[in-house]
Formats: C-alpha cells, sequence, structure tokens
C-alpha cells in the first residue's frame, strides 16, 4: 500500500473537493430531516432494545414537481454515502433528484451503519480492501470477467493511497450476512416505509435487489416503478467470477430463483423445491456467463408482472457477462422490465459503482427519463417490454 503524508493527503483531498465542489447553485429545499422504520423492541443478553430499525433520511424541495418520493436502498457493506455525494466531493444521486423535483429518501439498512446492530440479528461480514479494489474500482487491473478491462470511469487510480479510494473505502461497513436475515428485515422495512409515505419508486443496487421482489409483491399499489440499479444476480445461483480462462463459477444457491425469500409465483410455490432450474447448454454470446431458468411450463410472476421495472447496467461491471439472465428470468416468469444497458446506449466504461463513477449524472439523467416516459404513460396502459431504453 502506498503512503501518502498527512500533509500530503490532506492537500490532494482539498483538491478533490475543490474540483467537485460547487458546480451547480445551492439545492432549494422545503424540508428535511430523518425517521426510522421497522423497529421493535426486543431482548437481547438480558437487555431490553430497539431492533430491525432502518435509519432513513430524506430531503424535500422547495419545488418538488414529481407526483412520486423516491426510495433508494444501498446495497452489500454501503450506506446512504453512496447517493448523498461522491468520495471525490461531487453531487450523487440523491441530489440530483432532488433538483429535479423528486422527494428523495435513502435508507440504510437494518443492522448497519445509522441503523443500529445487535447480535441477535445474526453475524457480520466485513468489507476487503482486495475485493473492493477488484470488484468496484481497479476491476480494469484484476481483470476477473471479461468486461473488466472496459473499466475507465472510476474517479482516481482505484487503489490505496488515492484520496478518492481512501475516502471510498473508509465509507465501507460491516453488514448482516445471511441472506434470508437481511432479505426479511428490509422487505419488512421497506414496507413500512411505503406505508409511511404512501407510494413512491423503489430504486436499489445490488444486494438490495433481492429486497426490491418481495417489497414490490408485499405493496404492489404503492410501488409506482422499481429500478433495480445491477440487481443482486444472476438468478437460481450466485455467480463467481474467477478470471481466465473459465471466468465464472456458479455460486450459492437463490433458492426462490431472485431471492433467498419466498415470491408468489403462479401457480402457488409453498417450497422452493417445487421450482425446478435449468442452466443453458451454452451461453448467449461471446463473454457472456450461461444463463439458468426455470424448467418449462415455467411459474409465472403475476405480481411483478404489473410493476414498472427497468434495470441498470455497466459496460465493465461484474453484471455484464450475466444481467441478461435476469432479463430473460423474468421475461420466462411473464415479466417484462426495461434494460438501461449502458454500453448499448453509448455510456461507456461504468462499473458496479456507478452512481459514484465520473458520469454519474449523466446515469442518473437516463433514469430520470424512463420514470418520466414510464409514469407519465402508465395510466395509458403502455407495454414495459424487455429493451433497451433510448436515452431520448
Amino acid at each position: 500500500m502506498h503512503r501518502f503524508g498527512l500533509v500530503a493527503c490532506g492537500t490532494a483531498f482539498a483538491l478533490v473537493l475543490a474540483n467537485g465542489a460547487g458546480a451547480q447553485g445551492p439545492l432549494s429545499i422545503a424540508k428535511q430531516g430523518y425517521f426510522f422504520v421497522g423497529e421493535k423492541y426486543a431482548t437481547v443478553n438480558g437487555n431490553q432494545v430497539m431492533n430491525a430499525q432502518a435509519y432513513v433520511e430524506f430531503q424535500i424541495p422547495r419545488r418538488q414537481t414529481q407526483p412520486y418520493p423516491l426510495v433508494i436502498i444501498p446495497g452489500a457493506a454501503q450506506t446512504a454515502t453512496n447517493f448523498t455525494g461522491t468520495p471525490d466531493g461531487r453531487e450523487g444521486w440523491a441530489e440530483f433528484f432532488v433538483r429535479h423535483g423528486y422527494a428523495v429518501y435513502v435508507v440504510e439498512q437494518p443492522g448497519r451503519g445509522r441503523s443500529g446492530y445487535q447480535p441477535n440479528l445474526g453475524p457480520q461480514a466485513y468489507p476487503n480492501i482486495k475485493n473492493v479494489e477488484d470488484r468496484f474500482t481497479a476491476t480494469e487491473r484484476a481483470v476477473q470477467w471479461p468486461q473488466a478491462k472496459l473499466h475507465t470511469q472510476w474517479p482516481g487510480t482505484g487503489m490505496p493511497g488515492d484520496a478518492t479510494f481512501d475516502q471510498f473505502l473508509a465509507s465501507q461497513v460491516p453488514f448482516l450476512r445471511e441472506p434470508e436475515v437481511i432479505q426479511a428485515l428490509n422487505r419488512d422495512a421497506g414496507v413500512a416505509l411505503l406505508d409511511k409515505i404512501g407510494p413512491a419508486i423503489v430504486m436499489t443496487h445490488s444486494q438490495s435487489g433481492a429486497y426490491g421482489w418481495p417489497i414490490a409483491e408485499a405493496r404492489p399499489n404503492l410501488i409506482k416503478a422499481l429500478v433495480q440499479v445491477e440487481p443482486s444476480g444472476p438468478p437460481v445461483h450466485d455467480l463467481d467470477a474467477i478470471g481466465p480462462p473459465d471466468y465464472f463459477r456458479d455460486g450459492d444457491l437463490r433458492p426462490w430463483g431472485l431471492a433467498a425469500l419466498p415470491l408468489n409465483y403462479a401457480p402457488a410455490v409453498t417450497d422452493p423445491g417445487q421450482l425446478s432450474f435449468v442452466r443453458q447448454d451454452k451461453p448467449d454470446g461471446p463473454d457472456l456467463a450461461r444463463c439458468w431458468l426455470q424448467k418449462e411450463p415455467a411459474h409465472q410472476l403475476p405480481t411483478l408482472a404489473k410493476t414498472p421495472i427497468v434495470l441498470v447496467t455497466g459496460e465493465a461491471s461484474f453484471h455484464a457477462p450475466f444481467e441478461h439472465c435476469t432479463i430473460k428470468y423474468l421475461e420466462q416468469a411473464g415479466v417484462h422490465p426495461a434494460w438501461i444497458n449502458l454500453g448499448k446506449e453509448g455510456v461507456h466504461g461504468n462499473g458496479h459503482m456507478m452512481m459514484l463513477e465520473k458520469n454519474n449524472l449523466q446515469i442518473a439523467d437516463l433514469i430520470a427519463k424512463w420514470l418520466g416516459k414510464t409514469l407519465s404513460t402508465k395510466s395509458a396502459g403502455a407495454a414495459h417490454g424487455a429493451r433497451v431504453v433510448a436515452a431520448n
């Protein structure tokens, strides 16, 4: 690891902030604050404590021109800082959407960050510096999947000692390890949040994508759109990126296809063993993983089929080899998501942490355009077939 003196490091970060700040005028905020949802009293180690709460911070613009607020749920090892700025001092997606007239609510997952951890929630996993470099900030060096070499949008070297990397690494936090536990806690917190604020758009990223499906099924009338930014995937099995020559290896099972929690399949499924899966004999194209799908006839997901859904994928991300598998799984189950496949949109070089990268606001603008088009046409019965969404 490179070692900088305190003065040099402080000067470097001051320059980062100077370059990133002040690009736009002041935000015009009518109200901002925080609250908690999903909290329960519990007895832990003989003490009565508050448990399972999710911290939510919000900003409501003075000119709230959008009819539905935006709820953002960060991914594994992350907190609200992923969206309330960037590690090099630029504006984040939360500010972007506030500027565009949305009330924005950013959640910190139960058992994490300002939401509070209690040992009865289960064991924690911890961020790993090498994993951060290889999967998020300097993928072009590791090349654990074929598209990793296309990564160009991370601000800075992506390596320890770089001011931006150090700020990002400082933001990484422990998180609950067991998928069933964290998915259930976030489903319940997400439902409680929607019950509190009313109809909303829900945006997830990475790990939290697995929560988006059950939240949408639990409150279909309150989710007006579901924005899944590289949602936890691929379906059925995790994919381990192991580098050349094989690149891909099946990982842990997702027993309900898209998640570790039950989903509302039709015909009804009361046990995940009633779902049958099969893997493709060959991939759909070069540098792509083979997809796991349901064995035909496939069970359908009728509640999700009624929800406007979009997936967003970076061309250099570890999701690039398999995001099409999530699209195929949803289509097979009767769900017709849109797909903002950034490389095909002419937006190049993005990795998994696209909301922090140099062109983050360009990507936010694509999402905002999809939301504007989708929510303005939903009442007219517009189709939401899987497609690459045009920028204009």
